[in-house]
């Protein structure tokens, strides 16, 4: 949510930029009103736009992981109470805020409809004028034009008709459309920005309006004439603003901008794509869906089968023997469908992903390769020399000292290994190799080969010590019983997930 957020206040100061150093001085006021108008919620869309690319090549091979083992978990489960506790402060105050800039419009809608009620309202024939009595100001609110009954007796009539310009082009919802933005964003300054903005570029539309009819020296005398008193409300449209009066001015002065200056707003293209690129490249999938491609980052032949466990179910890699009802996308839950669409939508990847209920109504995502039609099933046949699948060996390997039945030992080799890990990995050793703060993870892919031995340790880590020293722990694991399939000993292949925190 952090970066999201992030993510839509860089995008907006970016699309203010250029306008303020591009556009906002042009003549070209009902484009500009549209940039004003779209760049704020091209902010909020345009990280939802995903051009993510997994990596281009996959390598692969079918291993078991074992559950995550945690170096630090003392200081790792405090991080994530003092993160929960925060969490939990910033969205109390999101709402609060939310709460409180929503009273406060409604007091200032209050305080309009007051106006309306407290002094007189003439009726005319499209718009309504509300005539003041002790206010000297001048602005418009949809129809309703508030102006000081003075300025009536003395033919002020160029104000109603600057007013009446906002009136018919509906600059009320302009600035209305700015309020709900600064009620859900109110802790965004640029919401604030682009309501200024927008409110001094109204200013130019109705000025330019009035002088296509009235002599420019009498209307700058109609402005400059005395000091007002305006309304301090920031949805209506105020005829004498001090902060504005100067701008204004000087841009009725202004010649009309060439029309060759439009090609100013193809600026927004490059801009654009360079968002979309930052997108793809900064938009990170949850962590349950890195832990997925962690897991299949070794996979090479699907011809077997591997089922382990994550959040999202009991999950399947390979295409040995599934049988069942597959599921339509709208029986998919949220995080399958979101685990779909990032594998599905890579034509590169080797597999896609499907969710089907199988013999035993066990909810089970596949991963299967893509040269497998639906329904189809075939069986994990042993190939000589290859590693098993743990999920189907018939006797997995065994960790010296263990002792029961076939799940007590694969959980108990589970157990031993963590508990080795964890009492023999050098975990100081990270605090002086400069690791960003936070959660830190390092990957081990490991077999244990059909004499029992650990081979073929590789590690994937944020520091090249930190892979050496993964490295090490895993290789001086004790020697086991190998695993056996059908009599033989037989090979396997184990994934490690091994975490630590980073103060």
């Amino acid at each position: 949510m952090i970066n999201y957020i992030l993510q839509v206040v860089l995008f907006q100061v970016l699309f203010l930029a250029v306008y303020d150093f591009f556009l906002q001085k042009e003549t070209f006021f009902k484009w500009n009103r549209l940039y004003l108008l779209l760049t704020p919620l091209l902010a909020f869309v345009i990280p939802f736009l995903k051009f993510e690319s997994l990596q281009k090549s996959v390598p692969t091979q079918y291993v078991e992981q074992f559950p995550t083992i945690f170096l630090n978990p003392e200081a790792i489960i405090l991080q994530t109470v003092k993160m929960e506790s925060s969490s939990n402060f910033m969205m109390v105050l999101f709402y609060v805020g939310i709460a409180f800039f929503s009273i406060l419009f409604f007091i200032k809608l209050f305080n309009i409809l007051k106006l309306i009620a407290t002094n007189e309202v003439v009726k005319k024939e499209n718009f309504n004028l509300v005539l003041l009595t002790k206010n000297a100001s001048a602005f418009s609110f949809f129809n309703y034009i508030f102006i000081k009954k003075d300025f009536i007796a003395k033919k002020e009539l160029s104000i109603i008709q600057h007013e009446l310009v906002h009136s018919k082009q509906l600059h009320t919802l302009d600035l209305l459309f700015f309020e709900v933005l600064k009620i859900i964003m109110w802790f965004n300054p640029l919401i604030y920005v682009y309501q200024n903005r927008i409110t001094l570029l109204h200013e130019y539309i109705s000025d330019a309006e009035v002088v296509k009819e009235t002599d420019k020296n009498d209307y700058f005398n109609s402005i400059l004439s005395e000091t007002f008193k305006v309304e301090n409300i920031s949805f209506i449209n105020q005829f004498f603003k001090h902060s504005l009066i100067k701008k204004r001015i000087v841009m009725i002065t202004k010649e009309k901008s060439q029309k060759l200056k439009q090609l100013k707003y193809l600026l927004i293209v490059p801009l654009l794509a360079g968002m979309l690129i930052y997108t793809a490249c900064t938009n990170k999938t949850s962590d349950e869906l890195s832990e997925i491609e962690s897991v299949l980052n070794g996979i090479t032949d699907f011809s077997k089968g591997q089922y382990f466990e994550f959040e999202i179910g009991k999950t399947f890699v390979g295409n040995s023997l599934m049988i069942g009802r597959y599921l339509e996308v709208h029986e998919y839950t949220a995080k399958e469908k979101e685990i779909s669409e990032k594998f599905n939508s890579n034509d590169q990847l080797l597999f896609d992903h499907v969710v089907l209920l199988d013999e035993n109504n066990v909810r089970v995502n596949w991963f299967r390769p893509k040269s497998l039609r639906l329904g189809s099933k075939s069986k994990w046949e042993y190939i000589e020399d290859e590693p098993v699948p743990f999920a189907i060996i018939d006797n997995a390997p065994v960790f010296p000292g263990c002792k029961g039945t076939e799940d007590e030992l694969k959980a108990c080799l589970q157990e031993q290994i963590t508990a080795y890990v964890g009492a023999n990995f050098n975990s100081g050793l990270a605090k002086g190799l400069g690791l960003e703060a936070g959660l830190n993870k390092i990957f081990v892919m490991f077999k244990i080969d059909n004499e029992g031995n650990v081979a073929d340790v590789q590690a994937r880590a944020p520091h090249k010590k930190l892979e050496e020293e993964a490295i090490r722990v895993i290789a001086s694991l004790p020697k086991m019983i190998p695993g056996k399939q059908k009599g033989e000993s037989v090979a396997v292949k184990y994934s490690l997930p091994i975490a630590f925190m980073v103060e």
